[in-house]
């Protein structure tokens, strides 16, 4: 049988591989000091590879997880799964705001179809666990963040949304999420089409504590 395992990236480590002491990184903290959500709407083709997708996955795996419980797992959007999943949301929508002007449901029925890729993130807690639910669910977030970061090393804009659909029961019913499963996030990729403009950011919040 052919090996279809990914190619990239090229520096995956194997288990039990000893992994280097962290080195200085000039290209890795300019990239996070300057990291910028695209819109969804400013995205267009050509979106990441099958074997760029493979490595985004690869590298949202590669987060904070206590007790190595994998709490998420993703739903891959592309091609032409993406208008038949935003048709299902015009369906839905249009059952709860029966008298909404025609323009929002012309939106919904091209939600997924504004950018090449869009994945979404599923948090899969573990219910009645010694570690706890909420650590679970940030383990999920961290999930997205990294593909936001990720994708943005590879050359394509992203965008984390969560809209509507993300709390909608019917939704979830359709991606047929179980007991303790919420959606962390829509994640929309591509390649960027308006330039990004920085938008005004507070100074962080510090305490430093003296006791």
């Amino acid at each position: 049988m052919a090996d279809t395992s990914p190619t990239f990236p090229l520096n995956a480590p194997a288990p039990g591989e000893a992994l280097p002491t962290p080195s200085p990184c000039s290209e890795t903290l300019t990239l996070l000091s300057r990291r910028r959500s695209t819109l969804a709407k400013d995205m267009g083709e050509p979106g990441p590879t099958q074997e760029q997708i493979d490595a985004l996955l690869q590298i949202a795996a590669r987060t904070p997880d206590h007790g190595k419980l994998f709490p998420w797992r993703f739903v891959v959007f592309q091609g032409e799964a993406r208008s038949r999943f935003s048709i299902i949301l015009e369906k839905i929508f249009r059952l709860h705001e029966g008298h909404a002007p025609q323009e929002r449901y012309d939106l919904e029925r091209t939600r997924f179809t504004r950018a090449p890729l869009v994945i979404g993130v599923i948090s899969d807690v573990t219910e009645n666990h010694k570690v706890n639910e909420w650590e679970q669910i940030l383990s999920a977030g961290a999930v997205c963040q990294n593909i936001l970061i990720a994708a943005q090393a590879m050359g394509f804009g992203a965008q984390w949304l969560t809209e509507w659909y993300a709390y909608d029961r019917d939704v979830k019913d359709i991606l047929g999420l179980k007991s303790g499963e919420r959606i962390a996030g829509f994640i929309y990729i591509g390649t960027q089409t308006d330039a990004a403009v920085e938008r005004p950011r507070p100074a962080p919040r510090v305490q430093y504590w003296q006791g």
